[in-house]
């Protein structure tokens, strides 16, 4: 299993990072404003460009300032810079060279990592020469962009690949590999400690007191497991407030190495849009997913307590309606056997293969039951499908022309296969290729 090479996207507030990001992806990930400061949090995707494919992370912009939430945002950015493979370090065009461009390349060039200096709201070439005046940053040539436009977005991609270190190959972990996830103080050391029954990791009330990564192999009733912990930072001479907030990066790292990916809520605080952020990340790398809910014994019991949580966890992660949603307390092992039965059912849902024969059985019933709709100028039609991997399930399907189906159809073949099949908590994956029926 490889780990991804990480890119950083920096640069004071308000230069069109997370535009960048956006375009970069191919999709409006971040929330784009033009109020400084929008983008508290890191954000992360997965690009692919040419066949090299990486770890993209949206950074908050640094200020020299006493602005709201500018001591966060230059702590996440400096982390980010820290763990960054590559650092795209982003430029205003209409501005020219601030001070606070000036404080950023300094601590760039600190950093000793590779960086790629562009110079963003390049709209018109007969602007460029406005990406000259930033030679004074001694960072080298710029790249002229345009985020909004797409001016200047390839040659950006064609050098962080050319930047780009190879992907890391982890050896093979025993078993079952998972990790645990969440923000602070949600539970996690504790659930780590009640999965293995023995204190292995910190347990505090303070968030943020997991600094290491200790992948830990056990065995229950026959069956082997690899917990692989989110760590924290290990930069020495640095500390870090709320560091599990902050630290996300080697979650990511965790999550890339997982097939499971258990994300801990807090029962008493409810869903909030943290939550979201790195699970996102899961569901972009296809992982499987548990969602538990930890603290369960502080919540007053009734008749409902449980479908009404469940309730609110499905309409807030609307797009994890396949994981499953098991109900602990880490703190007194309460239900602690629901973990391990979701665990198990979604280890094998993630690794299953259907016959050939079934799949199509499955998928022309679909068909006659639901006809694809006329879309893009015609209608779909599947000649063949077959299943060409696991972990997750992904199948190929052979079809006229792949732009003729609508992403509603590809979810209804899903829910299709869902039905027919146990694919709880592992997502499923299509790929589509064209094929003239007399190929076939």
């Amino acid at each position: 299993m490889a780990l991804l090479p990480t890119v950083a996207i920096v640069g004071a507030p308000n230069v069109g990072k997370s535009t960048i990001f956006n375009r970069l992806l191919g999709e409006r990930k971040a929330i784009v404003d033009d109020t400084p400061g929008i983008t508290r949090d890191r954000l992360y995707g997965v690009c692919t460009w040419r066949g090299r494919t990486f770890t993209l992370i949206d950074t908050g912009g640094i200020e020299i300032s006493d602005a709201p939430f500018q001591a966060q945002i230059r702590m996440q950015a400096e982390i980010a810079i820290d763990e960054a493979d590559v650092i795209v370090f982003v430029g205003d065009g209409e501005l020219g060279p601030t001070e606070d461009d000036m404080v950023i390349s300094r601590m760039l060039r600190e950093s000793g990592k590779p960086i790629i200096f562009c110079v963003n709201k390049i709209d018109d070439i007969a602007h460029i020469g406005l990406a000259h005046e930033f030679y004074s940053l001694q960072l080298g040539e710029p790249i002229a962009l345009s985020a909004v436009h797409g001016i200047g977005v390839g040659d950006l991609l064609n050098k962080i690949i050319s930047l780009l270190p190879e992907a890391v190959e982890e050896e093979e972990s025993e078993g079952t590999t998972f990790c645990i996830i969440g923000r602070p103080n949600v539970g996690k050391s504790s659930l780590s400690n009640a999965i293995l029954k023995e204190e292995r990791t910190i347990v505090s009330p303070i968030s943020g007191t997991t600094r290491d990564a200790i992948d830990t192999y056990f065995e229950k009733d026959g069956k082997k497991y690899t917990l692989i912990d989110t760590a924290g930072l290990r930069k020495k001479g640095k500390i870090y407030e709320s560091i599990d907030k902050y630290s996300a990066i080697r979650a990511l790292k965790a999550i890339e190495r997982s097939e499971i990916v258990c994300l801990v809520l807090d029962a008493n605080e409810g869903i909030v849009e943290q939550d979201k952020h790195v699970i996102s990340y899961a569901t972009d790398l296809k992982k499987a997913i548990i969602i538990v809910v930890n603290k369960w014994d502080l919540v007053p019991k009734s008749e409902t307590a449980i479908d009404d949580f469940t309730k609110k966890v499905r309409n807030e992660f609307k797009f994890l309606n396949y994981a499953p949603i098991v109900f602990v307390s880490a703190l007194t092992g309460a239900r602690m056997n629901t973990f391990f039965k979701a665990l198990d059912m979604v280890s094998e849902a993630y690794q299953t293969r259907i016959t050939t024969g079934l799949l199509n059985n499955i998928i022309q019933d679909a068909v006659r039951l639901n006809e694809p709709p006329y879309f893009n100028g015609g209608r779909l039609k599947i000649l063949y499908a077959t299943q060409v991997s696991v972990a997750p399930p992904t199948f190929m399907l052979s079809v006229n022309n792949p732009k003729f189906m609508h992403f509603s159809y590809q979810r209804y073949l899903e829910n299709q296969l869902r039905a027919a099949f146990n694919f709880d908590g592992t997502p499923i994956k299509f790929n589509l290729k064209a094929r003239r029926e007399k190929d076939l």
